[in-house]
């Protein structure tokens, strides 16, 4: 797989221009304001192979999003300046990324999910190795997936996901196959796809 930087800046940056709508809300979300959220889809060049790195959050009881596979980010404070500060402050909360060690190439597609939240992607280069500083707080570990195999369609499905158990009927959600005993699904593996899309990047 051949990523190259600059195009793909010049692709968002024309998908931009073009005020290339977010992606559709999820399936159950319903119509009210939502939360504004960002998050950083990291790319790296690790041994001559372009990935994607993820978190998996930490486990914790009362949190409906512990234990997922997911991008750096989260809300954005009242203090932000951006959507792309909300995005790096999370990265160095998160994992300890300095923001000015990431090349920020561009916005991909936003997308609103069935927990209240309108959640804007950024997508970055980071130097590879690098030092990372995980928050035990929030993050478990950090994921490296190929993108090789993210982008080959024999890798993921669409299920049926019930937000609330006692739904009659589930919802239609993105799932990938295992990875190294982790799943990627829901919002975050959306996400993947639309900038798949976005930057038409195909097997």
């Amino acid at each position: 797989m051949i990523i190259n930087p600059d195009l793909i800046k010049g692709q968002l940056l024309q998908a931009q221009n073009q005020l290339v709508k977010p992606s559709p809300p999820l399936p159950g979300s319903e119509r009210k304001e939502k939360q504004p959220a960002a998050v950083l889809i990291p790319l790296l060049l690790d041994q001559e192979d372009w990935k994607i790195l993820f978190i998996k959050r930490t486990h914790h009881q009362d949190d409906r999003h512990s234990g997922q596979v997911a991008f750096p980010g989260g809300r954005a404070d009242v203090d932000d300046t951006s959507l792309l500060y909300t995005a790096l402050r999370e990265a160095e909360e998160e994992i300890g990324l300095n923001p000015e060690d990431v090349e920020i190439l561009g916005q991909s597609c936003p997308i609103t999910t069935v927990t209240d939240y309108e959640v804007t992607p950024f997508v970055g280069i980071l130097p590879w190795p690098y030092p990372l500083k995980l928050s035990k707080v929030e993050v478990e570990k950090t994921i490296l997936i190929p993108i090789n195999w993210l982008i080959d369609p024999q890798n993921h499905q669409i299920k049926f996901w019930k937000p609330d158990p006692s739904a009659e009927e589930g919802i239609p959600v993105i799932f990938f196959k295992e990875y190294l005993g982790d799943i990627l699904w829901g919002v975050t593996a959306q996400i993947v796809l639309d900038f798949f899309e976005l930057i038409d990047l195909t097997p």
